[in-house]
């Protein structure tokens, strides 16, 4: 699939990935999918917050050699919470799949094949066999000795493969996609407990995905972009507890200022967007 998710001239945003998922979630529904909130529920169809408290116009495409693909449980992507969502905003190469137990999306495979991309499966790699398991990402500066029972890397490009999903439907695509087994698992090592504020992860330490995410990316070399997804997140959670509460939304605030710098040192990027292959 090709995704030219840009901010255009006229501020109209494309579909991303995440986005497009969910239209075709919706079309599957039986009964329609109600989000709290707004006017009859009423959401922005670019970020899925009510329209008072819109986050289109800040929304920060940043360039990236790395690509993530989500492979999303059934729900997600109807979630107004779900952080998918922001990695498809910020990281132009984004690939968004449902997941299903009997059924894989042809184009999942053929991107698992792509000779441009490194897949890393990210999980905890105490789940993992332990000739599997990798705790550093190749770039194409470097070469990366993964251990035992793993392929060597050929200094492609990464991507990495997050299970979006509860921590219980996370281990359960872990043990049942076949067609990941032979991928490296990115094991991280976190040192920070996460400060995601919406949903709440019954252990203390994982993360959402978007946070997830920047860890990789951080990993990966891209420190812009795991910034930038970090911050942006920060503001997502201001604006969305802000509608939660029905108060207005502080553009003023250490989460906006400190996205507003990252956005002002990507060219172009805060104005035009940036072209993206996302599937």
């Amino acid at each position: 699939m090709t995704d030219l998710s840009v901010l255009s001239a006229g501020d109209a945003l494309v579909p991303h990935a995440v986005s497009r998922l969910r239209t075709e979630r919706l079309a599957r529904s039986s009964k329609p999918f109600l989000a709290r909130g707004g006017p009859r529920g009423e959401r922005c169809p670019g970020c899925r917050l009510v329209p008072s408290h819109c986050l289109c116009a800040v929304r920060p495409p940043v360039p990236t050699q790395a690509g993530v693909c989500l492979l999303m449980a059934d729900i997600e992507p109807l979630k107004p919470t779900n952080t998918g969502w922001l990695i498809a905003d910020v990281v132009p190469d984004t690939f968004a799949f449902g997941w299903a137990r009997t059924v894989v999306d042809p184009d999942l495979l053929a991107l698992l094949r792509d000779p441009r991309w490194q897949p890393y499966v990210v999980f905890p790699g105490e789940f993992a066999e332990p000739g599997r398991v990798v705790t550093q990402v190749e770039t194409r500066a470097e070469k990366v000795a993964p251990g035992p029972g793993v392929p060597p890397l050929q200094g492609r490009r990464p991507l990495f493969i997050l299970l979006d999903a509860t921590w219980t439907e996370a281990r359960k695509m872990f043990r049942k996609s076949p067609y990941l087994d032979h991928l490296p698992v990115l094991s991280l090592q976190p040192d920070q407990l996460s400060r995601y504020r919406l949903r709440r992860s019954q252990r203390e330490d994982h993360f959402c995905t978007s946070e997830v995410a920047a860890i990789c990316l951080e990993l990966a070399g891209e420190s812009h972009a795991a910034q930038t997804l970090e911050a942006y997140l920060d503001v997502f959670t201001h604006h969305y507890l802000q509608a939660k509460h029905q108060l207005p939304v502080d553009k003023n605030g250490e989460a906006h200022s400190r996205l507003r710098a990252l956005r002002a040192q990507v060219p172009g990027a805060a104005a035009a967007g940036v072209a993206r292959q996302g599937g």
